[in-house]
């Protein structure tokens, strides 16, 4: 069980967020300048929401849609340029028939960019308020979407921290939850592992589908991804090849069943393991599950990382004992004990879980501290 907050549309949020929305990159400093104004907003910087067409464009759309409808988040104040592609009012719109409250705040409209701070901020901090009167309640497990990545790996990823997060998602899975695989680049050379755990023949041809899609747009690209591993930090860390990379990434899916394989900020139609198809790239990643759903991420690291979102709690486990103690600011959970021969994969696994209830229920994480509020889309086509 964990305390979180009951949402209009069913849904539970672990966190009680206002977001500002900024659907342009013209007008992500006016977000941010309100986000310094009010407490208990959040946003974020990014480079989209203009010139993008086709299926670039409606995968940004869905990812701005997917973040304002996070649990996570209380409100949302959709704030835009007005002249732009990805329109204010249209993502307003679909946040809206969630039941949320959703203001729409334009810089054209509002004479410029100090009018619309002084406007966004005193929308803001009316939302705030109203989001603090929400009182948390218990929810079982069950509720819980997790999203489970890894980033700057090492020799010890599979062996210690991904095996770990494998255990939790057999167990968020148990327990009536859903937990999303991501990586799709870092699952190539594992993929049949994956195929044999298909709930239905659907997923076992998504599964080789995407796998042969990542390796068509490198390709595409002059590069034969297989032939070596992407990454200097990655070879430093002692992985020899993607496959061995691969091998130990798709240990964070544990042992259930895979039930769907969804695109990109898709929110999973079914409960249990899901694959989200997603590049390697850690914020892409990252900001993909969450438009998806996912109120808490497991991040696992060997090389270490500061990143985190400025929606969901994310968990950083080190993989390795030295690691967790030289980037201490930034890590969690220490997996590395069971390198050390002190805990065993079950053990630290089961202290995650516990983890995840706790953080979910308030408890801050190390990003969030630090205030490691990281953005990115994965875009899939060219601006135009």
């Amino acid at each position: 069980m964990f305390w979180g907050y009951r949402r209009p549309d069913g849904k539970v949020g672990v966190r009680n967020h206002v977001l500002i929305l900024p659907t342009i990159t013209c007008a992500t400093q006016a977000a941010h300048q309100i986000t310094q104004l009010v407490h208990g907003t959040v946003s974020f910087i990014h480079q989209h929401g203009c010139t993008q067409v086709g299926d670039d464009y409606e995968q940004t759309f869905r990812t701005y849609l997917g973040i304002g409808l996070n649990p996570n988040v209380y409100g949302v104040v959709v704030l835009g340029l007005g002249c732009e592609t990805h329109q204010a009012k249209s993502v307003a719109e679909e946040i809206a028939k969630s039941g949320k409250p959703v203001e729409v705040v334009s810089i054209q409209e509002n004479g410029g960019t100090l009018q619309t701070i002084a406007n966004g901020a005193k929308i803001a901090a009316k939302m705030v308020q109203d989001a603090s009167a929400v009182m948390r309640e218990q929810f079982p497990v069950s509720e819980l979407i997790i999203g489970t990545e890894c980033g700057g790996s090492d020799a010890c990823s599979g062996l210690s921290a991904n095996p770990a997060v494998g255990h939790v998602s057999d167990l968020i899975v148990e327990a009536g939850g859903t937990a999303i695989l991501a990586e799709t680049t870092e699952l190539i050379g594992a993929e049949h592992l994956l195929a044999n755990r298909a709930a239905d023949d659907k997923t076992v041809e998504r599964v080789y589908e995407v796998i042969k899609q990542a390796e068509g747009r490198a390709l595409m690209m002059g590069v034969d991804i297989r032939t070596g591993n992407p990454t200097p930090g990655n070879i430093e860390g002692g992985l020899s090849s993607l496959e061995e990379k691969s091998l130990g990434a798709s240990t964070k899916s544990g042992t259930s069943p895979l039930q769907e394989l969804v695109d990109y900020a898709e929110i999973p139609t079914k409960k249990g393991l899901v694959w989200m198809d997603t590049p390697g790239q850690d914020i892409e990643q990252l900001t993909g599950m969450v438009a998806g759903g996912a109120q808490v991420v497991l991040f696992t690291t060997g090389r270490g990382t500061p990143t985190g979102s400025p929606i969901a709690p994310v968990i950083k486990i080190s993989t390795n004992t030295p690691m967790f103690e030289s980037m201490n600011d930034n890590m969690d959970v220490n997996a590395g004990t069971i390198i050390d021969g002190k805990e065993t994969v079950q053990t630290v696994g089961q202290f995650i879980f516990d983890e995840i209830k706790s953080v979910s229920s308030g408890k801050l994480t190390k990003s969030e501290i630090l205030k490691q509020h990281d953005f990115g889309i994965w875009r899939i086509g060219p601006t135009f």
